[in-house]
């Protein structure tokens, strides 16, 4: 197994392990809020007060971060149910062949009924509702995934907040959709306020939603909606935060982050349909937009345009190719947002950015974990966190969003010549060793797990072997380094012995 493999399981080992401990006591004896609470496991805490998800949240947050320095307090949200502004409604049938719409069952197929969802939006799961209820009618047939017959496999509801836009999408199994046009039109006389109506097709045999395919039956096939004073368009395949209220502060707390002055050279990765370099347009000088998505290249574009955003110029491209093609140019970035999936930025993203070398990243985080090791590699190359605040977007699950402000550090990246001579060094507390890095690898590859610089630092300070005061340590008062787990504390001593430091 290679070292990142090994590095990957360990980090799906603590996030299990994390989760199930914010999950914890997440229910209780009484009646609980929700029908099918025990069933589809969208929401693992949907009968734990808000005051404790919140609580269990942060120390989730200080577990996987403390190390960094301080976690500020999560960002709640004022109303925590129906926040999110996309619904996808699976279609099949149950084990007694009836068909049925909702959600499915935790790493299943099966699909568990539900007609409303505390986390959903009202009108979407109307709207839902009333598509199962026209199937009859119109003999439609729910899309079967064991024997590969029927039409509907799924409706995706995407409502915009401050415009009141719906887009409703039907994701069929052919292109072939009998009576569409009178389905149509009924569907929007029960619901008016639809705004286009969008038919994907997806006819491969697989769990991936949404087929490259699609053909606009009513409207414009998009929606928009104005997120911190700018206007975006939203298609069916556009990537865009399921809470647009929270994902106003956390877009506001980024930009903060930046300390935009207007002569900036930004580079936002991973952009999507370009929400945070467009946001950040105003406040600086260049924004270079990168997505490897066609799809929301294109919106991206458009977004640009529609906002009189002429300083923002968008690409087509891998974000770490498109990093190491600036830095070969000898292109210099002020800052860069990075707003990665949840399995974090890979090595090869990582090593492009600390080649270009922006002067500040402000990295947006969906998963604690996989940040962690991101910042752990980051702070070993030249970068210094000065931030981090975590955001509630997704109440009632164990999901937190997480933004860290990183600038470089006081390091040089220069080369310096230094020359000396021996004979005028004192070697008699010369002590042979190793380079954390060099420990961290022989450890990766003896026993299959990461450790980071603080938890060799704390373990050398056990074993009195002279290390300089508050090696990696928070830099705040109050901040509690964690404990080293006893597995990696014994691993760490078994380097020291193996390089002869004790």
């Amino acid at each position: 197994m290679m070292k990142s493999e090994h590095r990957n399981t360990q980090v799906q080992k603590k996030q299990g392990k994390i989760q199930d401990q914010i999950r914890q006591g997440g229910g209780t004896k009484k009646k609980s809020r929700c029908p099918v609470s025990g069933k589809c496991g969208g929401c693992s805490m949907i009968d734990t007060p808000y005051e404790e998800q919140l609580r269990r949240k942060q120390d989730f947050a200080e577990e996987c971060l403390a190390e960094f320095g301080r976690v500020e307090p999560m960002i709640r949200m004022k109303n925590p149910d129906h926040y999110r502004n996309k619904v996808n409604a699976a279609f099949g049938y149950d084990r007694r062949g009836k068909a049925v719409c909702g959600v499915y069952r935790e790493r299943t197929h099966e699909i568990v009924p539900v007609k409303e969802c505390l986390l959903e939006g009202k009108a979407a799961d109307r709207i839902v509702q009333t598509v199962y209820s026209l199937l009859p009618s119109f003999k439609i047939r729910p899309y079967d995934e064991d024997r590969g017959t029927g039409l509907l496999r799924h409706v995706q509801v995407r409502t915009a907040r401050t415009t009141g836009q719906i887009m409703v999408t039907l994701v069929c199994a052919s292109p072939v959709f009998p009576s569409r046009n009178n389905f149509v039109k009924e569907l929007r006389r029960l619901h008016p306020e639809i705004t286009t109506i969008v038919m994907n097709i997806n006819e491969r045999d697989t769990s991936v939603v949404l087929g490259n395919r699609e053909v606009v039956l009513f409207g414009k096939g998009y929606i928009e909606d104005v997120l911190c004073g700018k206007r975006f368009r939203i298609s069916s395949r556009s990537f865009y935060q399921i809470n647009s209220i929270q994902t106003e502060k956390l877009y506001n707390i980024a930009i903060d982050c930046a300390g935009l002055s207007g002569k900036e050279r930004v580079l936002d990765v991973y952009c999507g349909i370009g929400t945070i370099g467009i946001i950040a347009s105003d406040k600086c000088r260049e924004v270079l937009c990168t997505e490897i998505n066609a799809d929301a290249v294109r919106d991206a574009g458009i977004n640009a345009a529609a906002n009189d955003a002429s300083n923002v110029r968008v690409y087509e491209s891998d974000a770490g190719e498109f990093m190491e093609q600036l830095a070969e140019a000898g292109e210099q970035v002020d800052v860069l947002f990075m707003d990665p999936p949840r399995a974090g930025a890979d090595e090869k993203f990582l090593e492009s950015t600390c080649r270009l070398m922006p002067k500040k990243i402000v990295y947006i985080s969906c998963n604690p974990v996989t940040l962690s090791e991101n910042l752990d590699y980051l702070t070993s190359h030249g970068y210094s966190v000065r931030k981090m605040v975590p955001v509630d977007m997704f109440p009632y699950t164990e999901h937190i969003e997480t933004v860290v402000q990183l600038s470089k550090g006081n390091i040089s990246t220069q080369n310096v010549r230094v020359e000396f001579s021996l004979e005028d060094m004192d070697m008699s507390g010369f002590q042979q060793g190793a380079t954390y890095e060099q420990i961290q690898e022989w450890i990766q590859e003896k026993y299959g797990f990461h450790v980071t610089h603080l938890n060799i630092a704390k373990t050398k300070q056990k074993c009195g072997i002279i290390e300089r005061q508050n090696y990696n340590l928070p830099k705040s008062e109050g901040s509690r380094p964690p404990e080293t787990p006893r597995e990696k504390e014994e691993a760490i001593i078994d380097a020291f012995l193996h390089f002869k430091m004790i």
